[in-house]
Formats: structure tokens, C-alpha cells, sequence
């Protein structure tokens, strides 16, 4: 029996804290990354001995080495407690499980360097960062106490001793309405720009029922997501072109600022500094991300409203743009092409609430007419509209649409059909490039 996959998610709960409590929380994120660096350089040490322990037998191993308690009074590394006086006992343990995670990344991607996994000859050995910019896991009830949802208690470090402070709750998500989530230990996120907790869920989402029906996703280049909802029998009941358009042009337009601010400091030779621009490529990488989540919301919004069994997308996994004529921006408008980013904010919504998704063979979904005349011709003035051969003008991406809704279906049908054609039969095309009309086909041979 397959184990069911485990579906992590976080939300972001955000805080108002006063002048006073921000002070606090600073003083609360270094000395626990203080204690990160001095646990980092314990356990390094004694990683011969650390390192075969699960995660359950490590945490007190370490503890032997530098806790001292009525019981054990005589430890190893005596400095941890006066240095870091009364520090609570579930910071100590999230410290120990945090930098116990640093060093063992270290040593993994150090033994791979020296045996010769390398992306590059001359690529320079891993070092160990024991100064990192983590942030303190929070544990129910010993450091942090919820009043609802409109306040919460943290344990902070006031300079001298622990205290309790209560914080102000202004923003939250849904995910903890929902009955099945299991919230796990949140994150303090504290910086110069953020104040907020990262609270993790563990989702389980509910058994679907769903109906006899995909919903499948054509990602292009005119049309962001071209959508169409096929039945098992081949009856298209829903098509949709989401294309945010007002975002594309903020992206594309700050894009091709940096091409002129870049003739204007190299000139007609010359190179580029290091980092040029990189705030303008920040900045279109957030509009990027925008587009991904506003495109995959509505995928999964269209797949819940009609229950559909499953997302289907074309496999494009190493496909590479050609360029195109002289002269043409097509090669640069392929680079904004947002294929895998929406297909992997799709995959993790849809998967939160129990869907599946399909990916399909992406050879001839555009080419071949969905109504099975043939391959058809794309026009060189427009090229979203293709022409049959039987003269029909049709939208192209929501032909290529049909054509992945068919090949969807059939490849979720697969194992129970007997009729579908073998990829095997002289003459014909392979089964995988399946089209809507092999449903219809499929139907009616059923049905007779």
C-alpha cells in the first residue's frame, strides 16, 4: 500500500509589535544565534560519535556534553550555562536540533567534494557556517501561549532574565480553520523588514470524490494558461484564457530599461559589473512569482468548482527555446515564460486539497486538430490562430488545450480500457499523441 504523501504548509501570521517589543525580539534572535554558534563548534567536535544518533538520541547526547544540572553537575563544556544564564530549555533543544542540521549538511556535502562530485574541477571545498541567520522555533505552551487568535505570548530575553510579552496578532491565513491541519512549532521571523510568525501545518487534506472529468492546462506564450475541462467521454463543459496582462507589461517594461541602461554604461564595447541591476531583477523575479500565484489560483479554483479528478499538464521538463527570426524578441519572450513556476504553485495547491496531477507527452498537442483532421497551420501573421485542414479557424492554445484534456484522460483510464488503440498498430500515429476525437471514438465504441 502506498504511504499517502505528507503535505507540509506555511502560513504567515503577522505581528504588531511595540518600540519596547522589538527591541526585546532583536535581543531574543541574537543570543539564540549566539547559542547556534556555540552549539555548531560542540557538535562538530564530537561528530564521530553524534553523527550515527536519530534525532531522538542526539539532543540529549549533547546535552551531556555542556548542561549541567543538580544531577550531572560535571559536564564537558561548563561555559554554555554561564554564558548563556536561564536560557529556556526548548530554545536550548531548538538550537541543539538546528545546529545539528548545519553541521551535518556540512559534513555530507564535504565528503561528497572530496570524493569528486563536483560541478566544477576547480570547485572550493564546503566551509562550515556556524553564523547563520536562523530564527527561534517556538514551543506550545514553554514559549509561546495563544490568547485565540488576536494575541500571542512569547518568551523573550529582556537583557537579564526571561520574560513573557504579549504581541498583537493583525494579519492570518485560513489554514487553521480547517478541522484536519495539525499546526506545528511556528518560527519567530524578526528583521528590519518583517515581524512575523512562520507557523507550519501539517495538511490533511479530506478522501475527494471526484466526477468523471479533467482539467487541463495548455502554458504559453501569447496566453499565459489557456484552460479547458474535458469529460471522459470528450465533451469540453468549461474553457478559460487567464493572461494577467497589466503584470506582464510591469515585468517587460522594467526588463527593458536594464537593456538600455546597459548600452548606456558599456557603450559599443565593454563589460558589465558584477550585480548590475540586480534590484530591477529582484523586483521582476516578485512580479514573476505574482504571476505564478495569480494563474495557479485560478487553475485550482476552475478544478474545485468542477471536482475534477486531476490537473493535467504537458511533461516540459528540459525543453529548450529556439530562437526565432532576426531581429525577433521571441527568444527573450520565452525567457518570461512562466511554465515551470506555474505548474509547481499549481502542484501545491492542488495537492493540499487531495487532487492529483498528470503530466502528458507535449509532442503535436498544438499540431494535430483536435477533431482529428490532421495537423494543422499556423497562421505567420497571428500565430494563436491555427487552420484545419478542413479550412476551420480555431484558436491554437485551446486546441492544444482539448488535445491535453484527451491525453489526460486516457492515461488515467488506461489500465481499465480495452478499447483504447495500441501505439503498436502500423500506420497510426503513437498513443500518446492521443486527441479529443479518440474519446468521442472511444464513446461511441462503448456505447455501440
Amino acid at each position: 500500500m502506498k504511504t499517502p504523501t505528507k503535505v507540509i504548509r506555511t502560513d504567515k501570521w503577522q505581528l504588531n509589535p511595540t518600540p519596547d517589543q522589538k527591541i526585546l525580539f532583536g535581543d531574543t534572535i541574537k543570543v539564540y544565534r549566539h547559542a547556534c554558534r556555540y552549539l555548531v563548534g560542540i557538535i562538530y567536535t564530537h561528530w564521530a560519535e553524534l553523527g550515527c544518533l536519530t534525532a531522538d538520541q542526539l539532543t540529549p547526547a549533547v546535552e551531556r556534553l555542556m548542561h549541567q544540572t543538580a544531577k550531572r553537575p560535571n559536564v564537558k563544556y561548563p561555559q554554555f550555562n554561564k554564558t548563556f544564564y536561564k536560557f529556556p530549555s526548548y530554545y536550548r533543544r531548538a538550537a541543539i536540533a538546528f545546529a545539528a542540521g548545519q553541521v551535518s549538511s556540512y559534513v555530507t556535502c564535504y565528503s561528497e567534494w572530496q570524493s569528486g562530485t563536483r560541478k566544477r574541477r576547480d570547485t572550493k571545498p564546503p566551509k562550515l557556517n556556524a553564523d547563520t541567520g536562523c530564527y527561534p522555533a517556538l514551543y506550545k505552551g514553554q514559549c509561546y501561549k495563544l490568547h485565540g487568535f488576536d494575541q500571542v505570548e512569547i518568551k523573550v530575553f529582556n537583557g537579564l532574565d526571561w520574560v513573557w510579552t504579549t504581541v498583537q496578532i493583525t494579519g492570518l491565513r485560513e489554514r487553521h480553520q480547517v478541522a484536519s491541519n495539525k499546526m506545528m512549532s511556528p518560527s519567530l521571523i524578526f528583521n528590519e523588514r518583517y515581524c512575523h510568525l512562520s507557523v507550519p501545518f501539517n495538511c490533511k487534506p479530506e478522501k475527494r470524490k471526484p466526477e468523471a472529468n479533467v482539467t487541463a492546462v495548455d502554458l504559453g506564450i501569447n496566453t499565459t494558461a489557456t484552460i479547458a475541462v474535458v469529460t471522459h467521454s470528450g465533451t469540453v463543459i468549461h474553457r478559460e484564457f487567464i493572461h494577467p496582462g497589466r503584470d506582464i507589461d510591469r515585468r517587460d517594461k522594467r526588463l527593458k530599461s536594464v537593456s538600455v541602461r546597459a548600452s548606456k554604461t558599456m557603450g559599443k564595447g565593454g563589460k558589465l559589473h558584477k550585480g548590475f541591476c540586480s534590484k530591477t531583477y529582484q523586483k521582476c523575479q516578485r512580479i514573476n512569482n505574482q504571476i505564478g500565484h495569480i494563474v495557479s489560483k485560478r487553475i485550482v479554483e476552475i478544478a474545485e468548482k468542477f471536482n475534477s479528478e486531476a490537473i493535467v499538464f504537458e511533461n516540459l521538463k528540459g525543453w529548450k527555446p529556439k530562437g526565432g527570426r532576426k531581429r525577433s524578441n521571441l527568444r527573450q519572450r520565452f525567457h518570461g515564460w512562466l511554465k515551470a513556476k506555474i505548474r509547481d504553485f499549481t502542484e501545491m495547491k492542488w495537492t493540499e486539497l487531495g487532487g492529483k496531477i498528470v503530466e502528458v507527452v507535449a509532442a503535436y498537442t498544438s499540431k494535430l486538430a483536435y477533431d482529428g483532421t490532421g495537423i494543422v497551420k499556423r497562421d505567420s501573421k497571428n500565430y494563436a490562430l491555427a487552420t484545419f485542414t478542413s479550412g476551420k479557424r480555431f484558436n491554437a492554445d485551446l486546441n492544444g488545450a482539448y488535445n491535453i484534456g484527451a491525453r489526460g484522460v486516457i492515461k488515467l483510464t488506461r489500465r481499465n480500457d480495452s478499447e483504447s488503440r495500441s501505439s503498436k498498430r502500423p500506420g497510426r500515429p503513437p498513443r500518446s499523441w492521443a486527441c479529443l476525437c479518440d474519446l468521442w471514438v472511444r464513446d461511441n465504441l462503448r456505447l455501440a
